[in-house]
């Protein structure tokens, strides 16, 4: 039995220390999405504005995110996948700072933009480095430290919000909860240099005109629906939304002549080559606007419709954030292996068990009622979503190229913050438009009822687009 030299020893305890970087790294941005959610009717109380800027507080931050994420695989590829992880985390934190002494609600959400552009950076930068940093025996188990950190980040994220607004440190109400991010990317700076620096093979190029139609493309489409009550969208809204669409077409177009000219695209289209993919991005895309669709209308209806605190609205996504992070962990560790694709139809069935039980649970509890029921039901759905989650993206990165995974991962975790994006506008313009009603607290009721409805035929269209991804696999 060979021992392995202390030169090798040392390398390979570096490198899970890199991992712990990487991971912290990803956690950072799940806990800022998940803090700010809870923290948002806080912030709107104290800057003003309209209530709609509730949503731009999330989408502001998401939509970025969004749209750059592809590019920034792309551009780990080409100038290095460490070197755009050190600058991401370093324009983050500065964001958060600057988000953190935002004097008004124009500066805020444009603050946000850019700790949603930094985040495009960091993202797509992990799996990459992960890649290249472990060997194919200890891939699994090092991809495997995903789940459970973004199931903690999960559990976190809406205590820690509430927890943090309610405690109002040294007068600093909402903004300590930007300002948790400054320590955390410290840390995750000062183990960076543990991360070895890894590009692709070839060195691609960035394909700037497909960034700018991906920009514009998505800024039209999501738009004109956040904000809006959509009952009510304009003309000029629709006109937005099938402009978008339109310059989503001709980015599509654009990939294929950037290939066929033997330049590098800004997503390779091989990947739609691969069976399952296209509709790994619509899954993708549908599940995480129900998620977090969901998350944003229960902490308005706690905070907006029924007056709830900001504690007691950090405290009652509890549930939820435990049965997301049990759920993946188990999944992760041991139901994978076993019944591999088959844990995304229980997932889903179980996240619209969940729904439904939410439904009847504020139903029961009436208008002006605390929804007691409704924790139970949370938790289901978290159950839900870490049963889906990590079978989920294990399927749609299994049967890619290493040349491919820059882009894929972009790409995948582009349409993510996209769907997060339009969950918030549609989910959280049906619940403002019913709730802003003359109703009072009855079309509060029926507005996050109605919200869950929704929801729940979503959850029923992601169960067609997994029926797709998975065919012909085993």
């Amino acid at each position: 039995m060979l021992t392995p030299v202390p030169g090798a020893r040392a390398a390979y305890r570096w490198r899970w220390v890199g991992l712990v970087a990487l991971l912290l790294g990803e956690a950072v941005n799940l806990l800022d999405a998940t803090v700010v959610q809870v923290a948002a009717p806080a912030i709107h109380a104290d800057l003003g504005g309209a209530v709609s800027d509730v949503q731009w507080f999330t989408a502001a931050y998401t939509l970025p995110f969004a749209v750059l994420l592809v590019g920034g695989g792309r551009l780990g590829d080409i100038a290095g996948r460490r070197r755009l992880f050190v600058i991401g985390v370093t324009g983050f934190m500065a964001a958060s700072a600057a988000c953190a002494l935002a004097p008004g609600v124009g500066a805020l959400i444009a603050f946000r933009a850019v700790q949603g552009a930094a985040a495009a950076l960091i993202v797509p930068q992990t799996i990459g480095l992960i890649r290249a940093m472990f060997s194919e025996a200890e891939m699994s188990k090092a991809l495997g430290g995903i789940g459970p950190v973004m199931g903690l980040s999960a559990v976190c994220g809406p205590v820690l919000g509430g927890l943090i607004t309610h405690a109002d440190l040294f007068g600093s109400s909402w903004r300590a909860v930007f300002l948790v991010n400054v320590p955390l990317c410290l840390v995750v700076l000062a183990l960076s240099p543990r991360l070895m620096e890894n590009r692709a093979p070839e060195r691609p190029t960035l394909d700037v005109t497909g960034t700018l139609l991906a920009m514009a493309g998505v800024g039209l489409l999501v738009r004109p629906l956040v904000g809006t009550d959509l009952t009510a969208l304009s003309g000029w809204g629709w006109a937005a939304v099938a402009a978008g669409l339109c310059l989503m077409g001709v980015f599509a177009v654009h990939q294929r002549r950037v290939a066929g000219a033997g330049h590098s695209p800004l997503v390779e289209p091989s990947l739609f080559t691969r069976r399952g993919f296209p509709a790994a991005l619509v899954t993708s895309t549908v599940f995480f606007a129900v998620t977090n669709g969901l998350t944003t209308v229960v902490v308005l209806h706690l905070q907006l419709g029924l007056h709830s605190g900001v504690l007691k609205a950090g405290l009652s996504l509890a549930p939820w954030s435990v049965g997301l992070a049990l759920a993946s962990w188990v999944t992760g560790a041991r139901l994978l292996k076993r019944h591999g694709r088959r844990m995304m139809p229980l997932g889903l069935a179980v996240l619209l068990a969940g729904a439904l039980a939410a439904v009847a649970g504020y139903h029961s509890s009436g208008p002006t009622g605390y929804p007691t029921p409704l924790l139970y039901a949370l938790g289901v759905i978290g159950l839900g979503v870490g049963l889906f989650t990590p079978a989920f993206f294990t399927i749609a990165l299994k049967p890619l190229r290493p040349q491919e995974i820059g882009s894929a991962a972009g790409l995948l975790n582009a349409v993510q913050q996209l769907g997060a994006t339009l969950g918030v506008a549609v989910l959280g313009s049906i619940y403002l438009s019913g709730a802003g009603s003359s109703g009072g607290p009855s079309a509060a009721l029926h507005a996050v009822q109605a919200a869950f409805w929704v929801a729940a035929g979503l959850v029923v269209v992601t169960f067609a687009s997994i029926r797709r991804m998975t065919a012909g696999r085993m």
